[in-house]
């Protein structure tokens, strides 16, 4: 008897699912798969695919359409597809890749499809963005004048980043080039920017290495990281970029400010070079396709500082490029030097001398420029990038043993102390007011007599004392970002007790 009833309840929910299902045609495009491997698959059978139009095959695998001819299709595999093969099945969806956006994601680590990467539960998207967009216009922008700190005085001081600025770092292999985006990262803890990591073919090492940085010393809540490792597929190392872009363009559109990293896009050159090498795309010039300078464009454009009608947000992106043996003219370098509003060169020689961050100067440059230094730094650093060129141009004289006089010598002592005031460990961002009390002991001479073997132990000293020596000239210059004569004065008293105490001490030791 039970069994009788459990029978007629089964047939009665089986008759109610049926009289709610909408009888009538469906159409359903489906293709072949013709060839499959290393991350590319050829199909035919679908005439009416275009390109970026996502394909499904049998597995559930999805694909992205990059190349479209008259017989068949070329199409990238955003996952692993270990069981596709020839023959199979392929089914047209008539959409484009979307990623989930909203603030559910910041402090996840995902893919860049969305999928958490860091054991957490599955993203709750407001909602769901296309990785392709058009760039801003130029009616829809405003001038880049926000400062955007990095937190390395070097930089702040030479060469100033901006909101809605594009600043490429560059340089070779194990120069501090990612170090100084994670700095850069880990100083908007003081901020309400938005940070975006994008990894593109990137060791799991290396990438573990800077969330374990952000969550250790920055803002880790307000941060996302989208992994396109060296181990994923191709596919999902090409869409990486992009899909991060969209995410930080989220909270852009919001009025918020944020900040996308992509690191690097020399391999991201390398893995659509690839890609198009096994769709037999044309090659050009080192075997690149002839559109990889716009794979790029299109994506920088997208950073922007927006108007106020739009909601005044800004996307400020740092790109990452790698030399080989400091080569600036090669293919990639110059393409995104062109894109860029300026770039941060790293040189290997610096790096090697203990120099760190170790930024050649003279070849870096913001195209920006004072638009958006801050005003407490403007005011200390108009002449400092030519007085430090001068310097290393001097300097490179009294190697060879060169007499020089009284007046050469004192301009080389003081720019060594520059260079020392320069100087940073990794993790450890300057903030504003302690750059402006540094430069302003350079700038008024009264480092020059200071032993240059004592720098560092005046910047700890310094570092310690100025915020509670003076709480209220700090915040006042920390929100304001200018340099008051009365600020500049209490800077200028703080500055003197250090070096009087320091004196002091060498005395007591060696008395």
């Amino acid at each position: 008897m039970a069994l009788e009833d459990e029978a007629r309840a089964w047939i009665s929910e089986a008759r109610d699912r049926l009289s709610r299902l909408s009888a009538g045609p469906r159409l359903e495009r489906i293709g072949r798969v013709e060839e499959i491997g290393d991350g590319v698959a050829t199909v035919s059978g679908l005439p009416h695919t275009k390109l970026d139009e996502l394909l499904r095959f049998e597995d559930g695998t999805v694909g992205l359409t990059m190349k479209v001819g008259e017989q068949s299709i070329g199409c990238v595999l955003l996952a692993a597809g270990e069981g596709i093969s020839a023959g199979g099945k392929v089914f047209g969806t008539g959409e484009i890749i979307r990623v989930p956006v909203g603030e559910a994601l910041l402090g996840r680590v995902i893919s860049p499809t969305g999928e958490p990467l860091d054991e957490g539960p599955p993203i709750e998207a407001e909602r769901f963005d296309p990785i392709e967009r058009p760039a801003p216009g130029i009616v829809d922008r405003e001038l880049v004048t926000d400062p955007m700190l990095t937190g390395l005085t070097v930089i702040d001081a030479m060469i100033p980043l901006g909101k809605g600025q594009r600043e490429l770092i560059i340089g070779d292999r194990k120069t501090g080039k990612t170090t100084i985006a994670i700095d850069t990262m880990i100083n908007q803890r003081r901020s309400d920017v938005i940070c975006v990591y994008a990894a593109i073919g990137q060791k799991a090492s290396t990438v573990a290495r800077v969330i374990e940085a952000v969550n250790k010393y920055g803002a880790p809540e307000r941060c996302i990281f989208v992994v396109g490792s060296a181990d994923a597929v191709p596919g999902a190392q090409w869409i990486t970029p992009y899909a991060a872009c969209t995410m930080a363009e989220y909270f852009r559109d919001r009025g918020q400010d944020a900040l996308l990293i992509l690191d690097d896009m020399t391999k991201h050159a390398i893995v659509y070079r690839q890609i198009s090498l096994l769709l037999r795309k044309p090659p050009g010039r080192e075997a690149y396709p002839g559109d990889v300078f716009y794979l790029h464009a299109r994506l920088l454009e997208r950073a922007a500082k927006l108007s106020d009608d739009l909601g005044g947000g800004s996307l400020t992106t740092i790109p990452i490029a790698e030399t080989q043996a400091g080569n600036l003219t090669a293919y990639i370098p110059t393409n995104l030097i062109s894109i860029t509003d300026g770039q941060v060169y790293l040189e290997p020689k610096l790096f090697y001398e203990g120099q760190k961050p170790a930024v050649n100067v003279g070849m870096s440059v913001s195209r920006v420029g004072g638009a958006t230094q801050a005003k407490a730094i403007r005011a200390l650093a108009e002449s400092l990038k030519l007085d430090y060129a001068q310097f290393l141009e001097l300097e490179i004289f009294t190697r060879f043993g060169t007499m020089v006089d009284e007046r050469t010598a004192q301009k080389i002592e003081h720019g060594r102390r520059l260079r020392a005031i320069l100087g940073q460990v990794e993790y450890e961002p300057v903030p504003l007011s302690q750059q402006v009390a540094l430069l302003l002991a350079v700038a008024t001479g009264r480092l020059d007599k200071l032993p240059i073997g004592s720098v560092g132990e005046f910047k700890s000293m310094l570092a310690e004392r100025l915020p509670n020596a003076r709480p209220r000239a700090v915040a006042d210059i920390e929100n304001t970002k200018q340099l008051s004569d009365d600020n500049r004065a209490a800077l200028v008293e703080v500055i003197d007790d250090c070096l009087a105490d320091m004196k002091a001490e060498a005395k007591e030791a060696t008395g």
